[in-house]
């Protein structure tokens, strides 16, 4: 682990048995603690808990435009390193994970360039993973 304080997330789950597989095996999450409402999950060095919640079918996504894109929010994830980002990008293809942004590049050649992908979990939960050529640019104006 870098020297990055971990944060840590709970986010709702409506199915626990399906989201477990999900974060354990499609993203490759190494599983923690757990009992029969939640599942502690380590995303990149976080700490991700997935907890319980019944579904609520009114709920609905909310977007906002940014680069042509209708990116959803909300949503959550993790900064990667450049080439992690690669790699794992290759990887959620593999495995046959739908985008709602497929993985491209903002900025390119620009202050501030970065990679970016988006994608649901079973819940319905959305996550942006990303990754700064530059990680000194995470914050550039």
């Amino acid at each position: 682990m870098s020297n990055v304080t971990p944060f840590h997330i709970a986010i709702p789950v409506h199915n626990l048995a399906e989201c477990r597989i999900f974060y354990r095996d499609i993203l490759n999450c190494e599983e923690g603690r757990s009992s029969d409402h939640w599942v502690d999950f380590n995303l990149f060095g976080h700490q991700l808990v997935i907890h319980y919640k019944p579904k609520n079918e009114t709920a609905d996504l909310h977007h906002n435009p940014v680069d042509g894109h209708d990116v959803p929010v909300p949503h959550y994830g993790v900064v990667l390193p450049w080439e992690t980002f690669e790699s794992f990008s290759e990887e959620l293809k593999t495995k046959g994970v739908q985008f709602i942004i497929e993985p491209y590049i903002r900025f390119k050649g620009k202050s501030g360039e970065q990679a970016t992908m988006f994608f649901k979990d079973p819940a319905g939960n959305a996550l942006e993973f990303k990754a700064f050529k530059d990680m000194g640019q995470l914050f550039a104006k």
